[in-house]
């Protein structure tokens, strides 16, 4: 009984600011204030036609694009890698793939930041795109290394004991094998990506910046609830993207190793 309370209460305190969030985004005063006075959508109209949100929208869903192109094949040739090749210092190897997971997302930004100084590319979204790569690659690795773990040899061996190529093998048996972990690693990695903060800000400026760090200027110049509008759009669309992936592809069976 008193776990349960404990979790209870856990659970409510994770969720209460969500909730307090969304109610003050139908506050139709221009302050941030809970309880709302009344409800209006004149924010998320805000949200929709300001010039500053549309252009990182744009940003957001070309590096987000970018990125989740690139990390997916190399995380996936990367997993297969580590649990079938013949690597040397394999442990070496995984720890550096994972690696972006426990890097302080302020090191990583700074890093990232000088980098891009010394190659003169500040202006560019090609370290953003980079940056993306590499914190959301950890996720892609760990999602298809665990599907390849549990998948069937058998099924490839028989596959190619009747004739088939190996690059046969691998577009039509181990591919489709595959598929729960693929498209768990393209969800993770989309959700990551568009919701990066950290190491975004030190290497975006106006031009290049996406919706987190535009979120970010905006709080700093104005305290209207539109802020809060724009955090709910994130909320509730995150919410639906990982409820939809996990009623119909299973996540805990996709990342907990049998």
């Amino acid at each position: 009984m008193i776990l349960r309370l404990v979790v209870a209460a856990l659970l409510l305190f994770i969720t209460l600011p969500t909730v307090v969030v969304i109610a003050v985004s139908f506050n139709p005063t221009a302050i941030l204030s809970f309880p709302p006075s009344g409800l209006s959508l004149r924010w998320y109209e805000n949200v929709l036609t300001y010039p500053q949100f549309q252009r990182a929208a744009v940003n957001s869903l070309v590096v987000t694009g970018a990125a989740v192109a690139l990390a997916l094949p190399v995380g996936t040739l990367a997993a297969l890698a580590l649990e079938r090749g013949r690597l040397r210092g394999r442990n070496a190897w995984a720890v550096l793939l994972l690696s972006p997971l426990v890097v302080p997302g302020v090191a990583a930004g700074l890093g990232f930041l000088i980098l891009a100084a010394a190659l003169g590319l500040l202006r560019s979204r090609s370290v953003l795109i980079a940056a993306h790569v590499a914190l959301v690659l950890p996720f892609v690795v760990r999602a298809v290394w665990v599907s390849v773990r549990n998948l069937d040899p058998a099924l490839e061996r028989a596959a190619a004991s009747l004739g088939a190529a190996p690059s046969h093998v691998f577009r039509r048996v181990t591919l489709p094998l595959l598929k729960p972990g693929l498209f768990a690693a393209l969800l993770f990695a989309v959700v990551v990506s568009l919701n990066e903060f950290v190491v975004s800000l030190f290497i975006s400026n106006r031009v290049t910046e996406i919706l987190p760090v535009a979120m970010f200027t905006y709080v700093v110049n104005y305290t209207d609830p539109t802020i809060a509008a724009l955090s709910s759009l994130f909320i509730v669309a995150t919410f639906v993207v990982v409820w939809l992936a996990d009623r119909y592809l299973d996540l805990a069976r996709v990342f907990l190793q049998h």
